[in-house]
């Protein structure tokens, strides 16, 4: 289980510029089934591979070297609903997604946890923190639902794998994934 509230790594910049220099700059296009991450984030943690943090490779190294940045998103514990202190950082990131820099991308919205509470629920809930965060993306902010995926990695791509109990560890990551057509 994960304690309340549930602050992530780092705070979002302080300008929509700077999120859009962070996000900016995609240079190829990496061949990401969202799919097929899901289920092999799920085979993995129900074969128990790997199961000391500490050990556990990451799931999609795909996504290490993309334009991304972390967002400070609270949620109510063991909850994905979205702490209302949080929808000025979610609109912040909207502002970043509707600068003609970024216009002509698509973003993965990945939501990571700590290693506390099983694994296995720790998968599940960040799978609907994802969620939750596209669904205000798209409904509040009107983002075009398709530039926008999620994806939950539970404890799976600890940032700091030596503290798998950290903070640092509760984190967004908005990705850029992919340049629409």
């Amino acid at each position: 289980m994960l304690a309340a509230p549930t602050p992530l790594a780092a705070q979002v910049p302080a300008t929509t510029e700077s999120l859009v220099n962070q996000l900016a700059g995609l240079e190829t296009t990496p061949d990401l089934n969202v799919a097929a991450l899901r289920q092999q984030a799920l085979e993995r943690v129900k074969s128990k591979v790997d199961a000391a943090p500490l050990k556990r490779p990451p799931v999609v190294v795909q996504i290490l070297k993309l334009p991304q940045m972390n967002a400070e998103v609270q949620f109510d514990s063991d909850s994905p609903i979205i702490r209302p202190q949080s929808y000025r950082v979610i609109g912040r990131i909207a502002d970043a997604l509707y600068h003609p820099k970024l216009l002509p991308y698509g973003f993965l919205i990945v939501a990571n946890t700590d290693s506390t509470g099983k694994r296995e629920y720790n998968l599940t809930l960040s799978q609907r923190r994802a969620d939750a965060i596209r669904e205000v993306l798209v409904t509040t902010f009107k983002i075009s639902p398709k530039r926008l995926q999620a994806l939950g990695l539970g404890e799976e791509q600890l940032q700091d794998a030596a503290h798998p109990t950290a903070a640092s560890n509760l984190r967004i990551q908005i990705i850029t994934v992919a340049k629409i057509p």
